[in-house]
């Protein structure tokens, strides 16, 4: 028999679905009965950066999956796919390359359009959209107008993350380890007029909402309730002294720890804080100590590993407790100007952070806690604060409460003093969207001498990118345009200019979701659309997203709705973070790094060049451009078809984990596409040509033993892709394909030819989703012309997932001595003669007869003897 060709096989069902607009959708209109459920899969769209990855192929294959499956489950399944457009690699492909950033990007569009298709992804190509079209950025200009309307949006100078290789501004959230997300260099600290959006106008909701998003993984939700960090605290002002004129005459300080007061020793701020800029203005050494900790990097993670320095100013603070008691105030490098007030006051007894401080600049470490049945006569600090539950001491009107009880008296009397008050903090901060970029939407602002910040008409939107831009020089090109920039004031006619930062990408990523719903409308989204599809019902994308993008949607969906756009506050009621791809890394003699195609295995079984030369074998990675452990999926697409690909992906591990990439996993999963080639092929032979079935009528043999299996097999994968569980029903398929075989063997006919095709009838139906187009093929070889893809899920019989016989224990007088096979719901005294017949039941009655037998039907025997 011929073997199985993917690579015409593949085209072939790919026109042919295509033709037949099988996965084109519109909003099902029919009430009742003839009504179809919705169901909204997306997966997170890719950046278009002219390859597609195996992450690609690992997590568009399980979308597809999803929306094959359900699709056959009666749902009415939109599956979009679109483009996030802009961004900084096509400014610096414009840079290195000498082409035009909107020529690259559309290019490399068009390339991974091709390589998804290639796929066999079911996607509703029409309703393509990508970020970078004036058609898709016209709206997002129009909705940051309508959020500066409704407050949401606002622009003031700030203190912000710049990245010197990039030239551009970053959100908190960019900053990895104090370096560019992307760019890798060190991050520096400026303080630039910068746009924002006022995310933390919602951080109560954001962080209420996660308790509803229950089909989110936990590991999710748990790094947004962190990252938007709601502390319950108190506001403490402390009155200063020996400020410079031009400070205030007293420091905010938030605290999560008002009970710890007492154990007070200094007081410090931020860098960034005015009471430092104050400072440094006439102090030389602090204005060099500031600058120098502008040099340290933004991130949390840099400042918490950096050694803990501080500059001690003439300032002192005034103890809102202890009379005449003042503290000295630094200007430390690991207080953070974006949380709570940017300033802090030490309690060295409690806080590892400030008992390091405390110890280096030789300052009091006084316990106000004592821990539980400890001895307060001998409880001292050594090297580790003590930060667990205890009872207040050293504390006057506090002494002998309890952490919590003394935290609630600490804030009273902080209000009763008109000293502070208590209050709620969060860590989340506003989102700065200003990008010094071109590859960016604009923001349709105008800058007039006369009437200050004015928006852009809704009838003169878009405000489009000119095309006539130069990259020769760093920054950003709309800057130093010759007239793009110079335009007249909306509002009173006279000369002014453009705002030319442009937004973050991330602002483009925290709706197109709902663009799908009517991508081709004049308006951003047509209402009923937005109320027949959202939210999405399931979302696929890495972890790695989880603050970032996930974060942004929310927010983003939120102020949509109190901009009357869409009447829904979560966009995404699931979630699934697949896990990365991974492979061996190799590295030549010379350290270079060699991509898995750059090396072989010798005849002794070693790694080594193609010349022979020795290769270092490295841990398996996550696949990077960088360490060049990646594998092409068009190769493998080419070389083993879309639907081997496919097999592998879903086969190796579960999709939540990372999965090891392996020539021998993908040969494999080759291998079983041959089989079941020659299966359905060995079995069309054997088959008669109607699709008859046999009604299960209780009796047994290897017909119903055959259609046992086979419904058994459409229970369990079932229930494994509604829980994602795609490994565990890749493995059912093969115990299912390994049975058939057994009924499939030349020159012998089959036991019974009826339940032999419904038995690989199912086979190929349940195959459907992961390898679409070798099931289209199997389907058509068995006969039928109707598309798979258009029909139904199995079904299975509920008594063929019944098991005839079961396991019945024997006991002798309530010992157990034996079990047995019997007939489900066998008759008592059926059950009483094989039990009594039992060798070792037999020898535990020693020849006594028995006085009772105790039958449980399918459970157990109890003879009494």
């Amino acid at each position: 028999m011929s073997r199985y060709n993917a690579r015409e096989t593949e085209a072939k069902w790919q026109a042919r679905w295509q033709h037949a607009g099988c996965f084109a959708v519109r909003e099902d209109s029919a009430k009742g009965a003839a009504a179809h459920p919705k169901y909204y899969v997306l997966e997170m769209f890719p950046y278009p950066s002219g390859r597609i990855h195996m992450g690609h192929v690992r997590n568009y294959t399980i979308g597809d999956v999803i929306a094959r499956y359900k699709r056959a489950r009666g749902f009415n399944v939109l599956h979009p796919m679109g483009w996030d457009a802009f961004g900084l690699p096509a400014e610096n492909a414009a840079m290195q390359k000498g082409i035009h950033p909107g020529k690259w990007t559309y290019e490399n569009i068009a390339a991974m359009r091709d390589q998804l298709k290639s796929m066999g992804l079911s996607i509703d190509w029409d309703r393509e959209i990508a970020t970078c079209h004036p058609g898709y950025y016209r709206h997002e200009q129009q909705m940051f107008l309508d959020f500066l309307s409704a407050g949401l949006a606002y622009r003031k100078e700030s203190w912000v993350n710049w990245d010197p290789v990039d030239q551009t501004v970053l959100a908190n959230e960019q900053v990895i380890d104090g370096c560019g997300w992307r760019s890798g260099a060190p991050v520096e600290r400026r303080k630039l007029a910068q746009w924002f959006l006022r995310i933390t106008e919602f951080a109560e909701e954001l962080l209420a909402g996660l308790d509803g998003l229950e089909r989110w993984p936990e590991k999710v939700r748990l790094m947004q309730h962190n990252w938007i960090g709601r502390s319950e605290g108190a506001r403490v002002f402390f009155p200063l002294s020996g400020q410079p004129d031009r400070a205030e005459a007293r420091l905010e300080v938030f605290t999560t720890r008002p009970d710890t007061l007492f154990g007070a020793s200094f007081c410090a701020v931020s860098p960034n804080h005015p009471l430092a800029a104050a400072v440094a203005a006439d102090d030389t050494a602090a204005a060099e100590f500031v600058a120098e900790c502008g040099r340290l990097g933004t991130s949390e993670e840099a400042i918490e590993n950096a050694e803990k320095r501080g500059y001690r100013t003439a300032v002192r603070a005034r103890h809102p407790f202890i009379e005449g008691m003042e503290l000295p105030v630094y200007i430390a490098n690991f207080v953070l100007m974006e949380y709570g007030t940017g300033a802090i006051f030490g309690c060295p007894a409690h806080d590892q952070r400030d008992l390091d401080f405390a110890r280096k600049y030789r300052l009091p470490v006084v316990p106000v806690v004592l821990p539980p049945q400890a001895d307060p006569e001998i409880f001292e600090i050594g090297d580790e604060a003590y930060v667990g539950p205890g009872m207040a001491i050293n504390s006057e009107f506090l002494d002998g409460l309890e952490v919590e009880a003394a935290k609630a008296a600490a804030i009273g009397k902080l209000e009763a003093l008109g000293a502070g008050s208590g209050t709620v903090q969060y860590r989340l901060r506003d989102w700065g969207v200003s990008r010094q970029r071109y590859w960016g939407c604009p923001i349709p602002i105008v800058h007039c001498g006369d009437c200050g910040m004015v928006p852009v008409a809704a009838r003169d939107l878009p405000v489009r990118l000119p095309e006539d831009v130069d990259f020769a020089a760093p920054g950003n090109p709309l800057e130093r345009h010759p007239t793009w920039k110079h335009v007249a004031c909306p509002r009173c006619g006279k000369a002014a200019t453009r705002e030319t930062d442009t937004f973050d990408t991330f602002v483009e990523s925290s709706w197109y979701f709902a663009r799908f719903c009517s991508p081709r409308t004049e308006t951003a989204m047509d209402r009923k659309a937005v109320d027949y599809w959202l939210p999405v019902d399931q979302y696929i994308g890495g972890i790695e997203h989880a603050v970032l993008h996930l974060l942004y949607a929310r927010f983003f969906t939120r102020a949509l709705q109190r901009c009357g756009y869409l009447d829904l506050a979560e966009p995404f009621a699931g979630l699934f973070t697949q896990g990365m791809i991974c492979h061996e890394t190799y590295r030549a003699p010379d350290g270079a790094w060699l991509a898995p195609d750059q090396v072989r295995e010798s005849a002794d079984g070693k790694i080594v060049t193609p010349d022979g030369r020795p290769v270092t074998v490295g841990r398996s990675e996550k696949m990077s451009k960088s360490k060049a452990n990646t594998v092409d999926p068009a190769r493998i697409i080419e070389t083993y078809g879309a639907d081997t690909a496919r097999w592998f992906m879903l086969s190796d591990s579960p999709p939540e984990r990372d999965m090891e990439w392996t020539a021998a996993g993908i040969e494999g999963a080759y291998r079983f596409v041959q089989r079941l080639w020659r299966l359905v092929g060995d079995a069309v032979a054997l088959l008669p040509p109607d699709g008859a079935t046999v009604p299960y009528d209780g009796a047994g043999g290897e017909a119903v033993a055959l259609r046992r299996a086979a419904h058994k097999a459409i229970h369990s994968v079932t229930e494994d892709v509604e829980a994602f569980r795609f490994n565990r029903a890749v493995a059912r398929l093969y115990e299912l394909a390994n049975t058939l075989a057994d009924f499939v063997v030349d020159d012998k006919a089959p036991p019974d030819a009826a339940a032999l095709r419904e038995a690989v009838e199912i086979l190929v139906r349940l195959l459907a989703p992961m390898m679409p187009h070798l099931a289209e093929e199997l389907w058509q070889r068995l006969g039928h012309d109707t598309l798979l893809v258009e029909l139904p899920w199995p079904a299975p019989e509920a008594a063929l997932l019944v098991e005839d016989s079961v396991t019945v224990a024997v006991q002798v007088n309530g010992k157990l001595r034996a079990t047995i096979q019997l007939p489900r719901d066998a008759e008592e005294a059926e059950a009483r003669r094989h039990a009594l017949a039992e060798p070792a039941v037999a020898r535990a009655m020693a020849e006594r007869a028995p006085r009772k037998v105790i039958v449980v039907k399918n459970r157990v025997v109890n003879v009494v003897v």
